[in-house]
């Protein structure tokens, strides 16, 4: 977002967390699903986008003409949010619909921490990523913009069913719908990484041949928080190809002393010679 967007984005969602603070957590996820709701119509309809996101008019005026539309449809507190949001400076109309989808997805979140269950869901939505990574065939099901959605979601709900807390469900059905204009798993990642930071922690990605012990995650987590600052919380894919060793990404950063990249350097070092 450009820094008019940002700007706006911060007033909702300052006003979201206000929100959140004083209702019941089954009351901010209904909250949240409403919101969703907004950002699904705004996508449909660019027209309405451009409408809400105009410049020439003023923030009273887009919201009044969203509230119009929407009273009675939505719930209260929802349609405050989300004419707040409308009533900011938006520097694009699909940067109102990314602020829209965000302040949904940060709905949810935050129904969940009321709950005590973030760090569940966090996990939750990890393992799913994992699954669908794990099975090409999963994963082009899912991804595929073609499919019908219904189809999409229904599979999502099976494959959930009793595995998974509700609130995991609905994140997952965000990134079904390209949460962000990304891609499923690219949506499923952003949306881990948005779980971990509402709880104030470094998400660490890491990568090794065989599973890590209890004991040996918790060293590798205790050291990455002194380097970096913060907690962090460690999320482990097994991979046996990488043959031995440990490569950890946190943001942009890359460690990989995988036996895998020591041969990969050495096999190229000696195709040089």
């Amino acid at each position: 977002m450009q820094a008019a967007s940002r700007e706006s984005y911060k007033v909702a969602a300052e006003r979201l967390d206000a929100y959140a603070r004083g209702a019941e957590p089954s009351a901010v996820a209904s909250t949240a699903d409403d919101i969703l709701s907004v950002a699904a119509l705004l996508r449909r309809e660019p027209r309405l986008r451009r409408a809400l996101s105009d410049p020439a008019r003023s923030g009273a005026d887009r919201s009044g003409l969203l509230g119009d539309m929407l009273r009675g449809r939505i719930g209260a507190d929802a349609l405050d949010l989300v004419a707040s949001l409308v009533a900011g400076r938006w520097s694009a109309p699909s940067e109102l619909l990314d602020g829209a989808e965000r302040l949904g997805v940060e709905a949810l979140l935050a129904s969940a921490d009321k709950a005590g269950e973030l760090g569940e869901v966090e996990d939750e939505l990890f393992r799913f990523g994992q699954v669908v990574a794990g099975s090409p065939e999963l994963s082009n099901a899912l991804s595929d913009p073609m499919a019908p959605a219904e189809r999409r979601a229904t599979l999502v709900d099976q494959l959930l069913a009793g595995k998974a807390r509700p609130i995991t469900g609905h994140l997952v059905g965000a990134a079904l719908a390209g949460f962000g204009g990304r891609s499923f798993t690219g949506a499923l990642t952003r949306l881990v990484e948005l779980a971990a930071d509402r709880r104030d922690r470094q998400v660490a990605y890491v990568t090794v041949a065989a599973p890590l012990s209890d004991e040996e995650e918790r060293r590798l987590g205790a050291r990455l928080s002194e380097m970096y600052g913060r907690e962090v919380s460690v999320k482990q894919t097994v991979n046996p190809e990488v043959l031995g060793g440990v490569s950890v990404r946190v943001g942009s950063d890359l460690y990989d002393g995988t036996v895998l990249r020591r041969l990969n350097e050495t096999r190229n070092a000696l195709a040089k010679r």
